[in-house]
């Protein structure tokens, strides 16, 4: 993922919710980050599943992609690869740039 991946265009409306957003987001990591460690497969594939659906809602495309990736790794049993997606969205969310339009 290069550095412009980072960089997400928020409309300006919604600027007084997105620190929420990203509280949650940051919740959902640690969430993630559990269901990974006790093997819990199911759990993992909702919080991809909602991760697919509130990612796009607030321009986050990528919180979309990777919540796809997860809810795919998931059903497949795919740990590896899930480890490797929940790291990508630390990695995102330590470093993603908001600017507001």
């Amino acid at each position: 993922m290069d550095a412009s991946s980072y960089k997400v265009t928020v409309a300006r409306d919604l600027e007084d919710l997105i620190p929420v957003f990203m509280s949650n987001r940051k919740k959902e990591l640690n969430t993630l980050r559990v269901a990974l460690a006790s093997a819990d497969f199911e759990q993992l594939r909702q919080l991809g599943h909602r991760m697919k659906g509130v990612g796009n809602s607030y321009g986050f495309a990528h919180v979309s992609t990777l919540g796809k990736q997860i809810e795919d790794g998931a059903r497949s049993g795919d740990r590896a690869g899930l480890e490797a997606r929940i790291r990508e969205y630390a990695d995102y969310l330590a470093k993603v740039e908001i600017v507001y339009e």
